[in-house]
Formats: C-alpha cells, structure tokens, sequence
C-alpha cells in the first residue's frame, strides 16, 4: 500500500477554495505529526500546515485565516480545506508524516505523497 495519496487538486479562479484529501496508511496514519507541504515551481518546499495526535496545528503565516487542517481519524485521511486562494497559493501540495522533537512537529518530512497540483489563476 502506498503511505500516503493526495487528491483534490485542481485549477480555481483567485477567490475560490479547494479542499485536498491525503489517504494515508495505517503505518502513516500513525505518525503523531502529519502535515502538508506545497513546491511552487522555482521555489523551495514549504512547510504549509500540521497537526499533532493531540489536536495541536500550526499554518505557516501565509495561509493563517484561509487554510483550515484536520484529519478523519475513522478514515486514516488528513485534509485541507483552502479559502480565499491566490494565485501566490499555485503549487504542488503534498502531505507528509513529519519529525517530532519531544511533542513538537517540525517542517521535516519522513514519508511525502506524490503531490497534487493547485493552480489559481487571477
């Protein structure tokens, strides 16, 4: 079984919203931080949103107040919905079970999925 599958990608006006599913396995689904990335073309991957076991996330500050993360724990899938998307949010999206420091997440991917392209146009 592959770890992890993103889907719900697709192309948008600015404005508009999206809302991408990652369907992990059991062994990933597992991890304690789970979280997604996105890879603009020319651009370094960046560190979009995470959540812990215990409820905690965290969004990078470009997407706080537009990108909501949550996972469907009967399901083993991490979403996120996205509001309010600007053509600055054109990416590949991918989900990754991430490294932890004690109870800490960081933007340090273990296991990425294949990524789903988001495109917004203006």
């Amino acid at each position: 079984q592959v770890p992890l599958v993103e889907s719900g990608g697709g192309s948008v006006q600015a404005g508009g919203s999206l809302r991408l599913s990652c369907v992990a396995s059991a062994n990933a689904y597992s991890s304690y931080c789970l979280g997604w990335f996105r890879q603009a073309p020319g651009e370094e991957r960046e560190g979009v949103a995470f959540i812990d076991s215990d409820g905690y996330y965290n969004y990078a500050d470009s997407v706080k107040g537009r990108f909501t993360i949550s996972k469907d724990d009967a399901k083993n899938t991490l979403y996120l919905q996205m509001n309010s998307l600007q053509p600055q949010d054109t990416a590949v999206y991918s989900c990754a079970t991430l490294r932890e420091i004690g109870s800490s997440c960081l933007y340090d991917a273990i296991l990425t999925g294949q990524g789903t392209q988001v495109t917004v146009s203006s």
